[in-house]
């Protein structure tokens, strides 16, 4: 008799046990109430940064290069002086320019002066029209030898002027080629480089699906151009808003891309010609889309998932995802509607169909992006 005692007490323990397992509550979790939210559709490309003015200084006439007189990396100013070139043998020039001309004048005037005597002695019939002829014809050599020697002049001038090399354009100049002392000339090659600073370009190639797409959302906004945005290499954000300017006539086969330039401020010179950036258009007006913490998403073979809480339990909802945002968060362009309780704490102890307890999820302070 004490055997199926036995077995009738353990079959009692373990029906209790299941009975009190059975009224266990459900697990807690977290949860946030789907509500959509006014985002700007933004599309991301890699950019590069280009400077607007662009200058290679060269020595346009032959010297020493007497002079450096910039500090190199400095900003400059249009016409400040940069290099100067040995001037000695060109002050020289225009000197005997000078010269030339002046005695060139001079037998002008002396030429003149002969033709208006044989003008007069040709009235009193006391020289013949042959020499009137002739000394007409030596005052018009007169007066081109003045010409010439003007156009010398000028030239020497030039030249002279060629041994001040200044800042054609206002930036930064990089580092001098050429050292004080060297011969320089047309053929030395550039003695530095002077890049504007403020503002400058980005150019990114687009895809020419994007392009149309991006096209055809300018032709319904005509009136609002979309922004440009920067973000560089360390996630930091660029805080200056760029505008498209320039769009290319023509498609790069190689990629299927076309060259999209904007121009944008540089106040702060925090934009360096020649860097890597990342650009991202933003749409002209906000819309309101279904945005979600990445936290709360999970992936497997079919794609990003999350947990909802439905009648209770927990539910999967397969996601189709938009454009990643700041803060962590990420649009969902299918899979979730409003109101929906979404799952954003918990989410270890959760399985599919498993019943659950929400609970509002405590804030959380958003992440930079």
């Amino acid at each position: 008799m004490r055997a199926p005692l036995a077995d009738l007490t353990l079959a009692l323990a373990l029906v209790l046990t299941a009975g009190a397992a059975s009224a266990q509550p459900a697990p807690p979790v977290g949860v946030v109430r789907i509500a959509p939210e006014p985002v700007t559709e933004t599309v991301s490309f890699v950019g590069r940064i280009e400077a607007i003015e662009r200058v290679n200084l060269v020595a346009r006439v032959n010297g020493f290069l007497e002079e450096r007189a910039f500090r190199e990396g400095q900003e400059v100013q249009k016409e400040d002086l940069l290099f100067i070139i040995e001037r000695a043998p060109y002050l020289a020039a225009v000197d005997a320019a000078k010269a030339t001309l002046a005695s060139a004048e001079a037998a002008k005037v002396n030429a003149d002066a002969q033709l208006a005597r044989a003008e007069e002695l040709l009235r009193t019939r006391d020289t013949s029209p042959a020499v009137r002829d002739q000394r007409k014809a030596e005052a018009e050599m007169a007066a081109a030898q003045v010409l010439e020697a003007q156009a010398a002049l000028t030239r020497a001038e030039i030249n002279l002027g060629y041994t001040l090399i200044r800042a054609p354009v206002a930036g930064r100049i990089g580092r001098a080629a050429v050292s004080p002392g060297n011969v320089v000339g047309p053929d030395t090659g550039p003695l530095a480089l002077l890049v504007g600073q403020d503002p400058m370009y980005v150019t990114f190639p687009v895809s020419q699906r994007v392009f149309l797409g991006l096209d055809r959302e300018a032709r319904r906004n005509a009136e609002r151009r979309p922004r440009v945005r920067l973000r560089f290499q360390d996630g930091s954000h660029y805080d200056q808003v760029g505008q498209i300017d320039f769009v290319d006539v023509t498609v790069a086969q190689g990629t299927d891309t076309v060259t999209v330039r904007a121009r944008i401020a540089n106040p702060d010179r925090r934009l360096i010609d020649g860097q890597f950036v990342s650009v991202a258009i933003e749409g002209p007006e906000p819309e309101q889309r279904v945005v979600i913490p990445q936290s709360a998403m999970m992936l497997d073979q079919q794609g990003a998932y999350v947990f909802v809480v439905e009648d209770g339990r927990a539910a999967i909802k397969r996601l189709r995802l938009g454009q990643p945002l700041e803060g962590g968060r990420i649009v969902v362009e299918q899979g979730l509607t409003d109101g929906e309780m979404l799952i954003v704490d918990g989410l270890q102890r959760v399985r599919p169909g498993q019943p659950v307890q929400g609970v509002p999820a405590a804030p959380r302070p958003a992440r930079g992006g």
